[in-house]
């Protein structure tokens, strides 16, 4: 006589099937272990490398800052090339060494705009342009800077509209930077070097009205005068 056969209840299917899966995973487990190892180790690797990134970033940001505040009083003695490449006899380091070693700090970055005014001072406007071009720091002053800074070598090559450009930019970056009147007075020079005295006008009194406070009145007003005023 056959048995009866026993119905299998639905908690036994359950417990079978975590069981099925328990075992799949762990088959899975041993054919992949390697692969699984591997990957775990390199995601390790990808945060232990960001990690000491991020320590020797601050530490070059550090030593940045050092050898920038040591190379500043030269630069402000009107010692050109001697900021640019530095005084062995002082221990000196220049500012075209600081941003070569630590460009990509903040410190690094801010040293990149000394050199630029550094390398225009001494006429070597091409490479003064590409170093204000190149600045990716993020202090705003010194974005504007490095924007006004690009405007100052395309005046010298008579670039009048993009320099005016470049400097009604680098007025807009912060509202609160005491270069804005100047930055604009600058942009007004280049309209009138190409003869949009009207526009020039315009900005003028825009400056006169926007900067009271600031202490460019007489200067807006020669400027009125070469516009036509």
């Amino acid at each position: 006589m056959l048995e009866k056969k026993k119905k299998i209840t639905k908690k036994e299917m359950k417990q079978d099937t975590l069981v099925t899966t328990y075992y799949q995973a762990l088959d899975f487990y041993k054919k992949y272990q390697f692969k699984i190892l591997i990957g775990v180790a390199v995601v390790a690797l990808v945060v232990v490398s960001t990690i000491l990134y991020m320590n020797k970033k601050a530490n070059d940001n550090v030593k940045a800052s050092e050898l920038l505040t040591a190379v500043v009083p030269v630069l402000e003695t009107g010692a050109y090339a001697e900021a640019i490449e530095g005084q062995k006899q002082n221990n000196i380091i220049g500012l075209k060494e600081i941003v070569s070693n630590y460009g990509g700090t903040e410190n690094g970055e801010t040293a990149r705009i000394y050199y630029a005014h550094a390398l225009f001072a001494t006429g070597k406007y091409d490479e003064a342009y590409d170093q204000y071009n190149d600045y990716s720091g993020s202090n705003p002053l010194l974005v504007a800077a490095a924007l006004a800074g690009k405007a100052y070598v395309q005046e010298t090559k008579k670039e009048y509209e993009d320099a005016h450009d470049n400097l009604v930019d680098a007025a807009k970056v912060s509202k609160i930077n005491p270069s804005n009147p100047e930055y604009l007075l600058r942009a007004a020079a280049n309209l009138i070097a190409l003869k949009k005295n009207k526009e020039a006008i315009t900005l003028l009194k825009q400056i006169k009205e926007d900067y009271k406070n600031a202490g460019v009145t007489t200067e807006v007003d020669k400027y009125l005068v070469k516009a036509g005023i």
